[in-house]
C-alpha cells in the first residue's frame, strides 16, 4: 500500500508567514537573557517536581499479569528483562484497520524512543504494551522499524494492567523481591516530555505551528487542534484528521520502499 510521498510545502512557497523585527545582537541577547532568568526557574520547577515523584508511594500490580510477545504468553515481571524497573507505552491499536490508521499520537510517542542504552544504563527497560493482537502490531513496529520489546495485551490482563484508564498512558514500574509495583503514570500532554521534537520545536520561532499556541500574528499555525491533525498529515504534507492521511513518521518508511501490510507483506 502506498499513499505517496510526503512532500512538504516550504512556508516561504506559499502563504509566507510573518517574521520577527530585526535588531542588533545586543538588543536580541538583551531579550533572550529575560526568557533564560524565566527558563531556569522552569527548569528547577521540573527538577522539584521529579523530586515529589520520587517521594509518591506505589501500588502493588499482580506481576504474574500475563502480556503476550514474540514466543507467546510471559508474565509482567518477565517483561523487565531482569532489570529493576520498567517503562511501559500503552499504544492504542484500531483493529481491522491500515497501518496507515493507526494512532498518530502513539506512533509519535512510541517513535521518539529509540536509543534504549541510555535507560539500560540506568536499570530501566523500556516496552510498548500494545492494545492490538500481537502478530499484527507487531508488523507495525516491524514496518516502523522500531527496536524496542513489544508485548500485546490479552484481553484478561486489562483490569490489572490498565485498571479503570485507557490505552495510551505511559506507566513506570518497579520489581522488588518477585513483586511488582505501579510508581508513576501519565497521558495525554503528560507524553510530550517523553520525544525531543516537540521540545526542539518549542524553540524555534514558529514553535509548533498549532492553532493553540500564544503566537504573534502571521505565525504559521498549519495544524489545527484536534485529536490527530498535529501529527498525522495527507501524502502533500497537509494537516488531517483521521481517517485521511497517515502519522507523519510513516511517511519516510514508505518513501523508503517498506511495505505497510499487516497481514504479513515482505517489510
Amino acid at each position: 500500500m502506498n499513499d505517496g510521498l510526503q512532500n512538504q510545502i516550504p512556508l516561504s512557497d506559499a502563504n509566507p508567514p510573518s517574521i520577527p523585527p530585526t535588531v542588533d545582537r545586543a538588543i536580541f541577547q538583551a531579550q533572550l537573557d529575560t526568557i533564560r532568568l524565566r527558563e531556569k526557574a522552569h527548569t528547577r520547577e521540573g527538577d522539584a517536581i521529579a523530586a515529589a515523584r520520587r517521594r509518591l508511594p506505589m501500588v502493588e500490580v499482580d506481576a504474574t499479569t500475563p502480556v503476550i510477545g514474540p514466543n507467546g504468553p510471559v508474565r509482567l515481571i518477565d517483561a523487565f528483562e531482569g532489570r529493576s524497573q520498567l517503562f511501559a507505552g500503552y499504544m492504542m491499536w484500531y483493529d481491522g484497520a491500515s497501518a496507515a490508521q493507526q494512532c498518530e499520537g502513539c506512533s509519535m510517542n512510541v517513535g521518539h524512543v529509540l536509543e534504549l542504552g541510555y535507560l539500560n544504563s540506568r536499570d530501566v527497560t523500556f516496552a510498548v504494551f500494545c492494545q492490538g493482537p500481537f502478530a499484527e502490531s507487531n508488523r507495525y513496529r516491524e514496518f516502523m522499524g522500531w527496536p524496542m520489546p513489544w508485548y500485546s495485551v490479552p484481553e484478561a490482563s486489562l483490569d490489572r494492567l490498565i485498571a479503570g484508564r485507557h490505552f495510551g498512558i505511559w506507566v513506570c514500574y518497579l520489581q522488588h523481591n518477585g513483586r511488582v509495583f505501579e510508581t508513576y503514570w501519565t497521558t495525554g500532554r503528560g507524553c510530550e516530555q517523553l520525544g525531543s521534537s516537540y521540545a526542539m520545536l518549542d524553540l524555534t520561532i514558529y514553535g509548533r505551528q498549532e492553532v493553540w499556541e500564544d503566537s504573534p500574528a502571521g505565525w504559521p499555525q498549519r495544524f489545527f487542534n484536534t485529536r490527530s491533525a498535529q501529527m498525522r498529515t495527507d501524502e502533500h504534507g497537509h494537516a488531517v484528521n483521521r481517517p485521511a492521511g497517515r502519522p507523519i513518521a510513516q511517511w519516510s518508511r514508505i518513501a523508503a520502499g517498506r511495505s505497510d501490510d499487516l497481514a504479513g507483506a515482505d517489510k
